[in-house]
């Protein structure tokens, strides 16, 4: 690089760095973190001056997908560029003096250096501030819905379904409101299992899973400490399940187990949490395994290779507890969104180190406010791919909740499609889908 080079880039940091002071002080947030989408943080002197974005994607932490033109479902995960309303009001800056303390002003929001809209609430559609006549007011964005869940290379005639006749990784495409950005409908995590065991007190709340087919949950192997002793008979399932503490006839599904299995090589003698996967198989009462409805539906599993990018945003779903230290667990089911993180990063001294493998899969939030936390073991990480939902990870472990540098740990499901194969006897579990 030029001389003259270096000193233009030089100053275009500066220039950065002056104003992102604001959004972004020293220490609030680390340089693998800021940038997303695979950036590159550009640091002078070990502070975060400013993103390097790839092909396709721009703004101060490489939030906007420039690619995007529609979006799917009721646009959670919409990154596209559109910053106008429908009424073609420009959208108003989301960290702006003018929108920040007002009235439904979305929390936790990360970096938020543009005007670009999105859906932070689970409103029906994107939408943004904007500056009306009578004030500063929400207005939804005229984006329009992609025609199909599915990509180019992915077309319908290829779309096959399970022997059941489900399809995974679908979910209700209709507006769910969320108290505070955490509180979940289960309609949107469908999926979601709660694990029971009988104890002297009665059934007792132990682990999340996830229904990946309609007989079998995908769970942690640390939620059975009693490993190849645990008594099955002892455990129960439940599946459009809102609250721990509450039953709701017209959602929710209960099972019994009738076989678990626990990855041979998972060991957590010396707090190794590798391989930290298990497999429920369910029946009702009657013998039938879990049937569809707007709140029981399964989510995809991803190809032994499909890995994912850093900067990712993902869900993490759970009943656990709500802050590191609490007492008690969540009563209602509860959600964050979290962004991946890149394998070396979690790798490095500055986090985990050596403790991470490549089975494992590290995500948290750009500011370090939401995480899993105790209690959210065994439930699923997913992500959107291609119109659907897949589970990435499986909850596992983590130092306390929602520290600084000490994101959530997942197992990465990639890595053990052919080993859920095997134990199920399933013939096909790859998202239905024909690759």
């Amino acid at each position: 690089m030029s001389g003259f080079c270096r000193l233009v880039l030089a100053l275009a940091a500066l220039t950065v760095c002056r104003a992102q002071r604001r959004l972004f002080p020293s220490g609030s947030h680390t340089p693998g973190v800021l940038c997303l989408n695979g950036g590159t943080s550009l640091t002078l002197s070990g502070r975060h001056i400013l993103c390097l974005c790839p092909d396709g994607f721009s703004g101060s932490s490489c939030e906007t997908d420039d690619s995007a033109s529609c979006f799917d479902g009721i646009g959670l995960h919409y990154r596209g560029p559109v910053s106008t309303s429908a009424s073609g009001r420009e959208c108003l800056e989301w960290d702006g003096e003018r929108v920040h303390e007002i009235r439904g002003y979305p929390k936790n929001l990360g970096p938020g250096r543009h005007r670009n809209c999105r859906n932070l609430d689970y409103s029906r559609r994107p939408w943004c501030f904007v500056q009306a006549e009578s004030g500063v007011r929400r207005e939804d964005c005229d984006i329009p819905r992609c025609t199909k869940d599915l990509s180019p290379d992915l077309t319908a005639d290829r779309l096959t379904v399970s022997p059941s006749g489900w399809q995974c990784g679908l979910r209700e495409e209709r507006s769910m409101k969320v108290v505070g950005g955490a509180l979940s409908a289960v309609e949107l995590h469908p999926w979601m299992a709660a694990v029971f065991s009988r104890r002297s007190r009665g059934w007792m709340f132990t682990c999340g899973g996830s229904l990946i087919s309609p007989c079998w949950v995908l769970t942690a192997a640390h939620c059975f400490p009693d490993r190849a002793q645990t008594k099955v008979h002892r455990l129960s399932v439940f599946l459009g399940k809102k609250a721990i503490n509450e039953t709701d006839l017209q959602k929710e599904q209960q099972f019994s187990v009738s076989q678990l299995f626990i990855h041979e090589l998972f060991d957590n003698t010396d707090g190794n949490f590798n391989n930290d996967i298990a497999l429920l198989k369910i029946r009702s009462p009657d013998g039938r395994c879990a049937q569809e409805s707007s709140s029981v539906k399964t989510v995809c599993i991803p190809e032994p290779h499909q890995t994912l990018s850093p900067g990712t945003a993902c869900e993490v779903t759970g009943y656990g507890k709500q802050q590191e230290g609490a007492w008690y667990y969540s009563q209602y089911l509860r959600e964050a969104k979290v962004t991946v993180l890149s394998q070396d990063l979690c790798s490095s001294k500055e986090y985990y180190g050596n403790m991470i493998t490549e089975n494992m899969l590290c995500a948290g939030s750009p500011d370090w406010r939401e995480d899993a936390c105790k209690g959210d073991s065994g439930g699923p990480l997913v992500c959107w791919l291609r119109g659907r939902v897949f589970l990435m990870g499986v909850v596992s472990w983590g130092e306390g909740c929602s520290r600084a540098l000490r994101p959530g740990v997942y197992a990465r499901v990639s890595k053990y499609q052919r080993w859920i194969l095997e134990k199920t006897g399933l013939a096909s579990l790859t998202a239905h889908l024909r690759t």
